[in-house]
Parts: structure tokens; sequence; C-alpha cells
């Protein structure tokens, strides 16, 4: 049996449905069986290559379209098929939300990630809102499955999309491995780089609406007991004129600092060196910063939502769904001075976030295709 993955958000992506991508692409060729192969294909109009891979995973490239070029031809026309472009394949496996066409008869998985946009349209990004809301109905009926990131977000693809229960496969991802991290003086000269010196809360993912970012800066303005930084590590996402509002607004602006893309050793090290990590996240299909958090030993203090405790279980400290900037300032100080809940979670954590492993997800993945493809 042969599966063709599309890659292409992997190449224009760093982070999200791109890491997921990269990811599952470097560990299916693993948990293949005998006879079983992985094809990854992208369009590389300007030869870049690809830069992930590994044993096992065969490279399949369109140089002479442009990618914008077919998906321009998909949107207005729905063809060529991208089969036509990627070549045969037993299964076709798309990560990024929608199917593109396939020839008639072409067996299909597609990844849902979330229904965010459909829950709270407000916190999307206008274009891809319009792209989405355009696709997903017809993607949900054409795919022979869907494979989604959690229970929580199964509920939810089955309720707002209307697909059988039994087309919906959630499947658990795995948890990226940072390295090794630095020693304390590593930790420290890491963190100097970045101008941390002080105690710091840290925030780590893309700065957009649906994280709940504006709350957090209210609450943290709130706080009086806590002589120290918020960190918002993360690249700016969309929709964020309101958050940059209340970052200069704020009484506490001299002590919040954003943080853009950092590399792993970095990113170990602003985990490594937090009193906490923070999440007042609204809405998540699976969340991936608090459980990397976790792994690092960080204690985490999170919002009571979506996918949020299906994924933490009992390695984070809970803030109720809704609760506003007053309650979240009483809950972070409070949870602050419990030195022995914090280490409680120092050691719950790392044990959490065992759980999720690349591997898994491979395998678990591949279940769905041969069920897909008949061949059990």
């Amino acid at each position: 049996m042969r599966v063709c993955l599309d890659v292409q958000s992997a190449v224009g992506q760093g982070a999200g449905v791109g890491r997921y991508t990269r990811e599952l692409a470097r560990h299916l060729p693993g948990a293949a069986r005998e006879g079983e192969r992985v094809a990854a294909f992208y369009f590389d109009f300007h030869r870049r290559g690809l830069s992930f891979g590994g044993e096992g995973l065969e490279a399949r490239r369109c140089g002479w379209c442009p990618g914008r070029v077919a998906q321009q031809l998909w949107k207005r026309a729905g063809w060529p098929g991208f089969d036509w472009f990627a070549g045969a394949a037993d299964v076709y496996h798309f990560p990024n939300f929608v199917r593109s066409p396939l020839r008639k008869g072409a067996k299909s998985v597609v990844t849902i990630h979330d229904v965010s946009f459909l829950r709270m349209p407000e916190t999307t990004e206008e274009k891809n809102l319009a792209w989405l809301t355009g696709q997903i109905g017809k993607t949900a009926r054409a795919a022979d499955a869907i494979v989604t990131d959690s229970e929580f977000s199964a509920r939810e693809i089955v309720e707002c999309l209307g697909v059988a229960r039994e087309k919906v496969f959630p499947i658990w991802l795995g948890l990226a491995e940072l390295g090794a991290p630095p020693d304390a003086a590593g930790c420290a000269e890491e963190r100097k780089k970045l101008g941390l010196e002080r105690p710091y809360l840290l925030h780590v993912g893309t700065l957009e609406p649906r994280k709940n970012l504006e709350m957090l800066v209210e609450a943290f303005g709130r706080m009086r007991g806590f002589d120290g930084d918020l960190v918002l590590a993360g690249g700016l996402g969309w929709k964020t004129e309101g958050l940059l509002r209340a970052i200069e607004g704020s009484p506490a602006r001299d002590r919040i600092r954003r943080v853009s893309r950092v590399g792993d050793r970095a990113l170990a090290a602003l985990y490594e060196g937090a009193e906490a990590f923070v999440f007042p996240s609204r809405y998540e299909g699976f969340g991936f910063p608090p459980l990397e958090a976790a792994s690092r030993g960080t204690p985490v203090l999170c919002a009571r939502n979506s996918s949020l405790p299906e994924v933490m279980g009992d390695a984070a400290e809970w803030v109720p769904d809704g609760a506003g900037a007053e309650e979240w300032a009483g809950r972070i100080e409070s949870f602050l001075r419990d030195g022995a809940r914090r280490a409680a979670l120092r050691s719950a954590g790392p044990k959490r976030a065992g759980m999720f492993r690349w591997e898994e997800t491979a395998r678990r993945t591949w279940e769905v295709y041969r069920k897909v493809a008949g061949k059990p």
C-alpha cells in the first residue's frame, strides 16, 4: 500500500499545521509494515528542496508548476486532480483542513485539527475564514476518513459538520523533542540574550485573539504581589491591534516583554526559567504550549475549556472557563505563593507529557489508512 502525504504546509509553515505535517512525515515510515510506503508530495517551482525527511520517506516534487497556480485551478475549476500532480497512491492524506480535488474513486484522509473558525469566527483571519468555511463542508463529505487531534475536536466536528462519528478518528499528537535543556548557566545565558534577568511568567504561542491575551495583559496589570515580568513568546498573528493597545495602555507595560520566534535551545531556557506558564486560551483543538511547558517541569496555570483538560489531565492548575482579569490575577498570585502545589506540578508535568509520542501518532494514523484502503 502506498500513501501520499501532502506536505506543502510543512514547507511553508514553521509551527502549527506545519509542525504536525513535518513530524508525521518523519515518523510514518517507521510505523509502516512490510509493503507499505509513504510519499511526501509538494510543489517546488523555485527548486528549494525538502528540508526534512528521513529513511523510508519518498519525496515527490512538482517543479514545473507553482503551487499557487494549482490552488487557483482547484478553487476555480476543481481541476486537474491533486493526484495528477502527485502520482498514484492508494490513499491521499491532506493534513491541513481541506481536501484537494481527486479523481473519482480515489481514497482520502483529511486532518481537521479543530473547528474554532466555526465556533469563534471573530477570532479568525478574514481571508482564512472565508477559505475554510467555503471548503470545510465539501471536505468533510468527500473524505473517506477525518483525523483530528483530540476527543473534544472529534465531538465538535460531528456536531458542527454533521458527519457520522465512525468517520472521525481522534489521534493525540506527539510532543516534539526540544533536546536536552542547557545547564543552569546555559539557561541564564540564553535568557540574558533575550534581556530577561528578572523573575517572569511565560506564555508561548502565536499572538492572536483566541489566545485571550488582552485579558492576560489586564490581569497582569492588576497583580500587586509579583515583582517580575510577563513574557509573551511568539510571532505576531492576526487581529493583534487590540492586544498591542492593551500592552501600551497597561500600568505594567514596562514589565511586559514580547519575544518573537526563538530556537529550541532558547525556548527550553525560557520554559526552564519561568515561575509559571500561564495559558488562558479560549479554545484549543489540542494545545501544544502548556504540554510542552509541563514536559520541562514548568508549573502550568491553564483555562479549563475545550481539549485542555483532556490533554493536560492532572498536570495543570485549572482556572474556570470564562474567568475574567480579576480572577486570573488572584489565581496567579495565589499559585505563585503555593510552593507545594507548584512542586507537585513540576513532578506531574513530565510524566503526563510522556504519554504523547509521535511514534504512537504515526502508528494510529496507519490504522486509519489501512481501514480506508480496505487493507486491515
